[in-house]
């Protein structure tokens, strides 16, 4: 089992690489919306930095959800999710794989990038690791959280707005405890507790999503 989950895992990838435009535009739609909002917002840098945490985890959800509807569209349209559906791995163990390959190219570049911009929207350098920390421990749990949104989807065309609809209230939990781990570490109090929740979040949706999506793609087929 292990064995197949590293080779959907690198074969994943590899495709990731080959294709890169999914990847590349998350990352740069990341960049360029937090490069333009102490533009839009203006000189005020206590305004600035009190937005900063919200700004981020709104920043990396979308950038999230740029990739999500190619998540298993491209498997549909080639006949290969059929081929999932008659394999002796466990539709869920391949949907996990699938959706960890697209955090490890969407949500992980974004953790590692956040703490240096958030340097351009005035973060206090006190949060600047929470803030790491917390992108690190709750974009999978937008990943996968959208696993879900990809596998009611994938048999519709042009099914990415629906996505986001499906998608974006399920992710309100993550981005309240995200934004609260960087705002209690830039006051100097203890973010124990909405990081905990955060973790909380994240663990629920890496065992229920792949069950969940495994079982809306089976419902596609009847």
């Amino acid at each position: 089992m292990i064995r197949v989950l590293v080779a959907i895992l690198v074969r994943e990838l590899r495709l990731a690489a080959r294709i890169g435009a999914g990847v590349e535009l998350g990352i740069m739609f990341f960049l360029i919306l937090i490069s333009v909002m102490p533009f839009a917002l203006g000189p005020d840098q206590k305004l600035l930095s009190r937005l900063a945490p919200a700004i981020l985890w709104i920043a990396a959800l979308l950038a999230t959800l740029l990739g999500l509807d190619r998540l298993l569209q491209a498997d549909e349209e080639d006949g290969v999710i059929d081929e999932m559906l008659l394999s002796a791995c466990p539709l869920e163990v391949i949907v996990f794989a699938k959706a960890l390959a697209h955090w490890l190219v969407t949500g992980l570049p974004l953790a590692l990038l956040a703490p240096l911009l958030g340097v351009m929207l005035a973060i206090a350098p006190a949060a600047m690791l929470p803030l790491a920390l917390a992108l690190l421990i709750g974009t999978p749990a937008l990943t996968f959280i959208g696993l879900i949104g990809a596998a009611l989807t994938v048999t519709l065309r042009r099914g990415g707005l629906l996505l986001s609809v499906l998608v974006m209230p399920l992710t309100v939990p993550t981005l309240i405890f995200g934004v609260a781990v960087v705002r209690e570490a830039a006051e100097g109090r203890s973010f124990a507790t909405p990081l905990s929740l955060l973790t909380g979040i994240s663990l629920i949706a890496l065992v229920v999503s792949p069950i969940a999506a495994a079982a809306a793609l089976r419902l596609t087929r009847g």
